[in-house]
């Protein structure tokens, strides 16, 4: 009798156990489909769209090969979802683009270069896993190749005007060789001698044909992509105000000479901090110059009140929605 009561109830246990299991299965198959009518109500995930022409440089994108468009189709799908990176490279832009803008004019480079110091640098002076640096992202010796300055307490691979410079002629230089701007940006990225025993063991001339390393593979469409967006961002889903972007920042330039300067004590002697002068002016890299060869540099001071936001924006609280940059 006992024994029988046992299995009723061992019985009557698993009863239950099933019915709340068919219950549990129910009720998430029903927020499931609740889930479902909501996404296909209110979310929308959209491709993005693909130009019929597009040049680079002047030099004409082979659209008309299926892996070129992938190719480029990949970069803005990557791009145009990667919300918070390029939303910041449209902020910057208003504050690097104008200096880039006329170096490359005045150097006989064509705009479209401004965009490979995006994808190289998103605008900011930083170091790469194998140290290259600056907005530029020069390595070393390549930047001192070029004429950059390069010392324990100077790196002028951080000054957006000189690496800026130095970029060009790299680039001419790349272009002198190679014939075409596309082929240069991608020596840009993988270096000219690997470049050229691609081009010479594959037999090719363009960079649209040659198989590459991933990362050079994807630089020029990545290049392509951010001028895309950056160009036409509310085409890519991005609205941006003027007044929302980065604005210049006024200063003042004043003169840097002498050995073993304290750069603490001088920033403070014109009216500033140590940290506004190392960010207004990156490329000096240590508390102290040494200066060793006593030269004269340019520094920039931000103005009195170049440090308070009202101060630099006044006059531009513009809500004109950015339409190309």
């Amino acid at each position: 009798m006992k024994k029988l009561s046992i299995a009723a109830i061992i019985l009557a246990s698993l009863a239950i156990a099933g019915e709340a299991f068919i219950f549990a299965t129910r009720k998430e198959k029903n927020d499931d489909e609740i889930l479902v009518r909501a996404i296909r109500a209110d979310y929308r995930v959209y491709a993005p769209p693909m130009p019929d022409t597009l040049y680079f440089c002047g030099e004409r994108v082979p659209l008309n090969l299926w892996y070129v468009r992938e190719g480029l189709d990949r970069e803005l799908v990557s791009n145009m979802y990667y919300q918070s990176n390029t939303l910041f490279n449209i902020k910057r832009a208003a504050r690097v683009f104008p200096v880039i803008e006329r170096i490359l004019k005045e150097e006989g480079v064509p705009q479209d270069m401004k965009y490979l110091c995006v994808i190289e640098s998103g605008l900011q002076c930083v170091t790469s896993p194998a140290g290259a640096q600056g907005y530029w992202q020069f390595m070393k010796t390549t930047g001192q190749k070029y004429g950059l300055e390069i010392s324990d307490d100077i790196d002028m691979r951080n000054n957006l005007e000189a690496s800026t410079h130095a970029a060009c002629r790299y680039l001419k230089s790349l272009k002198a060789r190679f014939g075409g701007w596309t082929e240069a940006a991608a020596a840009y990225n993988c270096g000219e001698n690997g470049l050229g025993k691609r081009l010479e063991s594959q037999q090719q001339q363009s960079y649209y044909e040659l198989l590459l390393n991933s990362e050079t593979q994807r630089y020029v469409y990545r290049i392509l992509a951010l001028k895309l967006i950056m160009q036409h961002p509310q085409d890519y889903g991005y609205t941006v105000r003027r007044c929302d972007t980065y604005p210049e920042l006024p200063f003042e330039e004043v003169t840097l000479n002498g050995k073993d300067i304290d750069l603490v004590q001088f920033a403070v002697d014109h009216g500033t901090s140590y940290k506004m002068l190392r960010t207004m002016n990156p490329w000096l890299t240590a508390s102290t110059l040494k200066n060793k060869r006593g030269k004269s540099y340019k520094v920039r001071i931000p103005t009195k009140k170049g440090t308070e936001y009202n101060t630099i924006t006044r006059g531009k609280h513009d809500t004109t929605v950015i339409e190309s940059i």
